[in-house]
């Protein structure tokens, strides 16, 4: 590398001597720096963290943080078809007085110039703060949060996460982070629609770039950078570790596994094509593990965090490994249909069935619970959602009855729907085995018209007794998770049409230790 430029007063020099190179396309595979020379020949342009940063993951020793050199971010990203060599370091300070750990990147052309630094040897449960450097450009700093330690007692600490989802940038600002950030999560949990693929709308609060959908990797990355100028969303970014998982809007309203949702447009060929364009600029803008690199039109998404034994999350895949929806209530409960897939749901029941944790957390992209539309007598459901899937959806019920505390994270509706998980929902008195909280949307559905929301929904409680809150309000889920009780609040805000909102508390519920269900505080 060139020498750098000299680091303000106050600052330590970036990187000591013999420190690791990290592949970004590997994230943690040992990988060499580009040459000095070819540095020095193509000098980079200025403006190189225009996406910010990120981490994500949180471990108990580590978690990974994450930057994108993007100088021309909403047209290809503009850097040189290089590998660029990135320096990081992660401190227990925020003046970077005390650094624990350093290490160098590097930023391939083929990964979009993307850094994934998986960072290890930490201390836990204890804040850090990042930042990158390269050629003399220095990125923002991130904090982030280390896990509880693994040997933490059931009994003893606390842990405050949000739940988020579905951000449609035309529906209005991302306006809910703002609110979020001065919480101070130990993460966010995002369940889905991070960007929408919508072509861009004249009457939208906000345009989508481009001139339609997103097919290609080159417009996938640039919908993917529109997003992440937001200032909200990048902000909340710099302040926590995340947790994400997509659900379809992220490639293709309502697709399941490998057929989109117009196959009469869509060859299948064509279809995995912009399957494996999607999610290599998902894997690109997101804080994630390299378990995470796409192979083609597939991506390893499931996994389980621990946090300490206080809780257990368990984040799952909604869509690549399901069966078409059903078109029907035959096809709704038909026994071969398949939400997660035989090996996805063996790995979500063998780690809820060895569980060390007082609470068994799945975020699940969309809801579990039962929606019955039909008000009086009848059903009508939502066959994208777990209402498609019952047969595979009371199996786990019937599971959950053996869980401590199983409590599901979703999102998908744009609405507030918190509900008693039951054995099963043909019998409203069948026995309560969990409980549900679905999140808002931080924008997607825009400015909600209660009046008619109300005249909608409201008749359909009586049909849907599990229902404890249902509500169109955008904002965001908050969780106190202790030893003794899940305190929730549900956060809203007075709009998304403008920059910036006032927000607030719309509801607090509960869930009990050893008590399934949810309750109105």
């Amino acid at each position: 590398m060139p020498e750098e430029k000299p680091v303000p007063s106050g600052r330590r020099q970036f990187l000591a001597a013999g420190a690791v190179v990290l592949g970004a396309a590997a994230g943690g595979q040992l990988a060499r720096p580009a040459a000095a020379g070819a540095a020095a020949a193509s000098p980079l342009p200025t403006g190189l963290y225009t996406l910010g940063v990120a981490s994500g993951d949180p471990l108990p020793d580590g978690f990974v943080i994450w930057t994108r050199l993007a100088p021309d971010p909403l047209n290809g990203g503009g850097m040189p078809d290089r590998t660029v060599a990135v320096r990081w370091q992660v401190a227990e300070d925020a003046s970077f007085r005390r650094v624990v750990r350093s290490g160098t990147a590097a930023a391939t052309a083929a990964y979009g110039h993307s850094v994934h630094a998986d960072v290890r040897g930490l201390a836990p449960h204890r804040d850090h703060w990042y930042r990158f450097r390269t050629e003399g450009q220095l990125s923002p700093v991130g904090r982030t949060r280390t896990a509880p330690a693994a040997s933490g007692s059931r009994s003893g600490g606390r842990l405050r996460f949000a739940l988020a989802s579905c951000q449609n940038w035309q529906n209005g600002w991302f306006t809910p982070y703002a609110d979020m950030r001065d919480q101070d999560p130990d993460f966010v949990l995002f369940v889905g629609d991070y960007i929408y693929e919508g072509a861009p709308a004249a009457t939208a609060v906000r345009r989508h770039e481009g001139t339609g959908e997103p097919y290609t990797l080159a417009q996938y990355r640039n919908r993917h950078a529109q997003y992440r100028s937001d200032p909200d969303l990048a902000a909340m970014h710099a302040a926590a570790p995340w947790v994400v998982t997509f659900d379809d809007h992220e490639v293709d309203n309502d697709f399941a596994g490998a057929v989109p949702q117009d196959p009469g447009k869509q060859s299948p060929g064509a279809f995995a094509a912009r399957q494996a364009a999607a999610y290599q600029a998902y894997y690109e803008h997101m804080p994630v593990r390299a378990t995470a690199v796409p192979h083609g039109p597939h991506i390893r998404m499931h996994r389980r965090l621990d946090f300490g034994r206080l809780a257990r999350l368990n984040v799952l895949d909604t869509r690549q490994f399901r069966s078409d929806q059903a078109t029907g209530r035959a096809g709704a409960q038909d026994p071969a249909r398949t939400m997660l897939g035989a090996a996805q749901k063996a790995w979500l029941l063998d780690g809820m069935r060895r569980s060390p944790a007082r609470w068994n957390l799945v975020a699940s992209q969309i809801m579990m619970a039962e929606t019955d539309l039909r008000v009086g007598p009848g059903k009508r459901w939502y066959y994208d959602a777990w209402d498609g899937y019952q047969a595979e959806r009371n199996s786990l019920m019937r599971e959950f009855a053996t869980v401590r505390n199983p409590v599901v994270l979703a999102g998908d509706r744009h609405m507030t729907m918190v509900s008693d998980l039951r054995r099963d929902f043909a019998d409203p008195s069948s026995e309560v085995v969990g409980a549900e909280f679905v999140g808002t949307s931080i924008s997607s559905g825009g400015a909600p018209d209660l009046a008619a929301f109300h005249a909608e929904w409201d008749p359909r409680m009586p049909d849907n007794p599990h229902w404890k809150l249902v509500d169109v309000r955008r904002g965001y889920h908050l969780f106190d998770v202790g030893p003794h009780a899940v305190e929730a609040r549900v956060r809203t805000v007075a709009t998304v049409l403008a920059p910036s909102s006032a927000a607030g508390t719309l509801a607090r519920l509960r869930v009990e230790d050893g008590l399934p269900g949810v309750s109105r505080v």
